[in-house]
């Protein structure tokens, strides 16, 4: 339990907390302005709290023997309940912005030296702008359709934050980097503006559910694949409208489409500034002749701070790449500025459910195992982009990493993911490591799905392998599912999901001539007999050594490209 106790502070303007922690203790999320002492024993932690704003409290009851943790970086991460962020720092160091306190658990033995290991970070109350204008807005009458939505009918006179980004031209250059991060920002992005928004909408109950009370964890085996319960999330999610069989379909403005979203689920404007510098306005209208770009909350989230992207909004953009909007979601994954931010993108046939061109992105504090695997390059082309082919994973794909600028590594995926959706193949897109280092997954689970090639005991599992699960985020549907996660149960489904060698090759083969004309782009095409088998994950250091891995399950059949 955690006990409280309330005193004055010396200056006798604010209460004092103290929280005991014992063995059995409960998570609070609150955002303090000041930790100013703490004082650790053995058997108990204290911690002195001089409180001034306190956005909010959650007690969630835990129980500490039955947490798996990963430690990263001094930090105890939390992966069962839930590893939202490791509680207990910003994300910057491994957790979300807003919890200062977290239980900190693992075998009986282990528990109280992990609670020591636990980092107390100093960070400033966050306070968002809804929440210091909540009266004027309430005050406001409403008018339009009365549903203040992003339509006509009711943007006229709407105001929204507005974040602008400076555009960064060399993702290598190390100087420009340094000059960038000791240069300060309006708002803290990630922190501040997308995590902390996000946490508001929470407290205004704008969810389907409470996404922080999903259990998760981490599986053991080689990769770490993460497993989550969120049983319902099927019914009360948005049923798919459209074809599963056809890559590109034309906007549906009578089907759902974020145009119709109320305006309190949109978090900011994102915009590139106009005089190079970052900019950042509470309250700026919206400009219809230049429809904006937004971010949105997900209402049926599967994560922290899970948020959609949407590209010129007002525009009504059906669900495909083109160079512009591919070009924004990695400015943003370079915003963030944080390798456990990422964003992720699916075709339709890929699970999308929604024909509004949108990314999906949110904050998770582990590696992917998508991000474990090794890869061998295949190819660098003239601008410095390299192209490497994922190794000893259950989904076959492509890895782009490198270019002389941003732009360079945006322009070539952007045409490999053209070159499929003109040819009608669905695929799925992770926007890795602060948009340095993207996964393409040419995948065909719907089309067998669709022609009973799939395993009766995998289709009750009701997962649908979208771009999350593809890179190693089971999200499951069942009790039982979760309870009997296994890296071999993930490497089963995730096996379906992926092309046989022999048509992944073919892809490969329109992939590449789109991108160089043949071979006139490309600088060099590797042939590596023994292929570099060193893990690219998030930290260099993270390499995982060479070794052999459960058999790769085949489909069925082959996947086709549907024409």
């Amino acid at each position: 339990m955690v006990e409280e106790e309330n005193t004055q502070s010396n200056s006798g303007k604010c209460p004092l907390y103290f929280f005991h922690f014992h063995i059995s203790v409960e998570l609070l999320v609150l955002n303090p302005s000041e930790i100013y002492s703490e004082e650790t024993t053995r058997a108990t932690r204290f911690v002195q709290l001089d409180i001034v704003d306190i956005t909010a409290i959650y007690k969630v009851s835990r129980s500490v023997f039955h947490v798996r943790a990963v430690r990263r970086e001094g930090c105890v991460i939390e992966s069962n309940p839930s590893p939202h962020g490791g509680r207990g720092a910003l994300p910057s160091e491994g957790g979300s912005p807003s919890d200062l306190l977290f239980l900190a658990g693992g075998e009986r033995s282990e528990v109280l030296a992990k609670m020591m290991q636990l980092s107390i970070k100093r960070v400033p109350t966050v306070v968002s702008n809804y929440q210091k204008d909540e009266a004027e807005e309430t005050a406001r009458p409403s008018s339009g359709c009365g549903k203040n939505c992003f339509r006509s009918c009711c943007i006229p006179g709407a105001k929204l934050p507005l974040y602008a980004f400076k555009k960064v031209n060399s993702i290598e250059n190390e100087k420009d980097v340094l000059e960038i991060e000791n240069k300060e920002p309006p708002i803290a992005f990630l922190d501040s503006l997308v995590l902390g928004e996000w946490e508001d909408r929470m407290q205004r109950g704008l969810f389907r559910y409470d996404v922080t009370a999903c259990e998760t964890k981490v599986i053991s085996g080689e990769y770490g694949f993460i497993a989550q319960l969120n049983e319902g999330r099927h019914l009360k999610k948005r049923p798919t409208e459209f074809r599963v069989d056809k890559v590109l379909q034309p906007f549906d403005g009578n089907k759902f489409n974020f145009t119709k979203v109320g305006q309190e689920e949109v978090l900011f404007q994102f915009e590139a500034s106009e005089d190079g510098d970052v900019q950042f306005c509470p309250k700026a209208p919206i400009d219809v002749e230049n429809s904006p770009s937004v971010v949105a909350i997900n209402v049926s989230p599967i994560e922290y701070g899970h948020v959609l992207l949407i590209p010129r909004i007002l525009e009504s953009l059906p669900q495909r790449i083109d160079h512009k909007s591919f070009l924004l979601a990695l400015y943003m994954a370079a915003e963030a500025g944080n390798p456990y931010f990422r964003l992720g993108y699916n075709s339709l046939g890929a699970f999308a459910t929604i024909n509004h061109l949108h990314f999906q992105a949110y904050y998770l504090a582990v590696p992917f195992p998508i991000e474990k695997a090794p890869t061998k390059k295949i190819a660098t082309l003239n601008d410095g982009v390299v192209i490497s082919e994922l190794l000893k994973y259950p989904v076959r794909g492509l890895v782009f990493e490198g270019g002389n600028t941003l732009q360079d590594l945006s322009d070539t995926v952007s045409v490999a993911c053209i070159c499929l959706q003109d040819n009608n193949i669905p695929y799925n897109v992770l926007i890795s490591d602060r948009g340095k280092r993207i996964f393409l997954l040419p995948q065909c689970y719907a089309e067998k799905q669709a022609l009973g090639e799939v395993n009766s005991e995998l289709l009750d599992t009701q997962v649908n392998p979208a771009v999350w699960e593809i890179s190693g985020h089971m999200v499951l549907k069942r009790r039982k599912d979760y309870d009997e996660a296994s890296e071999e149960n993930a490497w089963r489904l995730l096996a379906e999901v992926s092309l046989s060698d022999e048509r992944f090759q073919e892809v490969n083969a329109l992939i590449f001539e789109a991108i160089g004309g043949g071979n006139d782009g490309i600088e060099n095409v590797a042939e590596v007999e023994e292929p570099d088998t060193k893990a690219q994950s998030l930290e260099e250091e993270n390499a995982i050594t060479e070794s052999s891995h459960h058999a790769m399950v085949a489909g069925t059949q082959e996947c086709l490209v549907l024409q």
